[in-house]
């Protein structure tokens, strides 16, 4: 498991991608206008426009990203140790991935590695 992205979501991206330009020093590798993505040191910060989830889709939250071999397995480990589950996994146009409640809060997302 590796630590992959970090989501932020906000009504201004230019501003949030102004201020990691800044702070980073460099360009986003990835841009449209609603969405920009920074690689540091090999994690992705992804600053998505929020929006009003349409039904069965996702919400949008500030949340982490941690990259799995087996996206299933793993769900399966961590709630079999009673993590608190958000959404199973299932298949979205990123790849595979499932959703999980910290005890603070945070949404912690699974991914399936991508292959190299």
């Amino acid at each position: 498991m590796e630590l992959a992205e970090i989501a932020f979501f906000t009504s201004d991206v230019a501003a949030l991608v102004n201020f990691y330009r800044r702070l980073i020093g460099s360009e986003p590798v990835d841009s449209t206008e609603g969405m920009a993505t920074f690689v540091v040191g090999g994690i992705k910060i992804f600053i998505h426009h929020t929006y009003r989830p349409g039904e069965g889709e996702l919400r949008p939250e500030n949340h982490l990203a941690f990259a799995v071999d087996d996206v299933d397995a793993a769900y399966e480990a961590l709630r079999a140790q009673g993590v608190e589950v958000e959404v199973e996994p299932r298949d979205y146009y990123w790849g595979r991935s499932a959703y999980l409640r910290a005890p603070n809060g945070q949404l912690v997302e699974l991914s399936q590695k991508m292959e190299e």
